[in-house]
């Protein structure tokens, strides 16, 4: 069956993070720092709201955009958060940010357009631009510039075949972020090479000690700027599959119609609760998301202190929920350490490479697990230093 795949398929690696997820939950006694999912649940509020959409029979198909109540929150909840001004009627609900991605990419890039990709980046990026026929190009960022995209990096791998840049800022897996001033140096090369803008901010909300700055609030930046983000991770919402995107009138009806053919409609039941989690959230300053967010600050900083007790290096990370230290000193890469640490200890890390080549002297962990938790993988972590000196 092997001549029915096509080429692009066969040629796709498997995903580095579903690689440890899946042999984790075969791993009995395993623990997990490896997967990006906050370990709360969808606040009960969120969660009742679509018990009582399923209670009064609301099982059929949304308009293919998405509920019009939704629409209307979105565009208020951008505006009052990051002073994003974005029109119901260009606002379209995904399933997930994942097929807002995927819309994006498939809506603008033709055959060999290459597409830049600021690296270590989240591992969808590269094979979406490859299936949607593109070149992903990937752009180094270092440790030294706090793992910021610089703008004479950017400007270097800058071609004539180059179209777009996907950005991600707050970033996994590094949990870097880029200040005004950064994105503003960035935004003057875009302009000036006319290029298109896809930003995933999926972990807007989610920052420690500076406020989020969308590049698409920046003069000039909207008209070429697709915006993307969810309630996946601020909100505790990953299994209700539930995105959002913003973008110019033409790219806007791009994406729509592709996702009318291939999706036709977010979940009506997710829906419901997004409704609820804005609603809520615009009602008390989203409360529930500060708490979310200040139990993450207090795991992030444990676990810089317990990164710097074990003797790995790690750059401080200011946003989403990782941190993304070096194993460059024990003498191993980041997928022998991971894959070491997980048979011999049974914790599970994401070696670096699974984000780019730009990280194979790295590993993610995600922090979005519990204190008791950390602290025992931490212990473990250090039983395997002491034993692989």
């Amino acid at each position: 069956m092997r001549d029915f795949v096509n080429q692009k398929s066969k040629n796709m690696k498997p995903s580095g993070i579903r690689k440890f997820f899946d042999i984790v939950s075969v791993t009995k006694g395993a623990i997990s720092l490896g997967v990006g999912e906050p370990d709360f649940v969808t606040p009960w509020k969120v969660r009742s709201a679509a018990i009582t959409s399923l209670q009064r029979g609301y099982t059929q198909y949304t308009g293919n955009r998405g509920l019009p109540a939704l629409l209307q929150l979105i565009s208020r909840y951008l505006y009052e958060r990051f002073g994003l001004e974005y029109d119901p009627k260009h606002i379209l609900v995904t399933v997930g940010g994942s097929e807002a991605i995927d819309l994006a990419l498939r809506a603008c890039i033709e055959r060999g357009e290459e597409v830049l990709i600021p690296d270590p980046a989240y591992v969808s990026y590269s094979p979406l631009v490859t299936m949607s026929d593109g070149v992903p190009v990937h752009v180094e960022c270092r440790e030294e510039d706090n793992f910021v995209l610089k703008p004479e990096y950017l400007e270097r791998a800058i071609t004539d075949k180059t179209k777009a840049i996907i950005l991600t800022y707050p970033n996994n897996p590094t949990g870097a972020i880029m200040t005004e001033e950064e994105l503003k140096a960035i935004a003057e090369v875009i302009i000036k090479h006319d290029l298109l803008v896809i930003t995933d901010e999926i972990y807007a909300e989610l920052t420690y000690g500076r406020k989020h700055v969308s590049i698409a609030s920046l003069p000039g930046m909207k008209e070429r700027t697709v915006y993307i983000s969810g309630f996946s991770k601020a909100f505790a919402m990953t299994g209700w599959r539930l995105g959002y995107v913003c973008a110019p009138k033409e790219i806007d009806e791009a994406m729509f119609k592709i996702h009318q053919y291939g999706i036709m409609c977010a979940p009506i039941m997710s829906q419901h609760a997004a409704i609820e989690a804005l609603k809520d959230g615009l009602s008390d300053g989203f409360a529930t998301v500060e708490e979310m967010r200040d139990s993450y600050d207090k795991r992030r900083r444990f676990v810089l202190h317990s990164l710097q007790e074990i003797g790995l290096h790690c750059f401080e990370p200011k946003g989403a929920f990782y941190a993304f230290p070096s194993v460059r000193g024990t003498g191993m890469n980041g997928e022998e350490f991971a894959n070491g640490l997980l048979a011999e200890q049974k914790v599970a890390v994401v070696p670096g490479n699974a984000f780019g080549e730009f990280g194979q002297y790295n590993v993610r962990i995600s922090y979005a697990t519990s204190m008791n938790a950390l602290g025992e993988a931490f212990d473990k972590m250090s039983a395997f230093l002491a034993k692989n000196k």
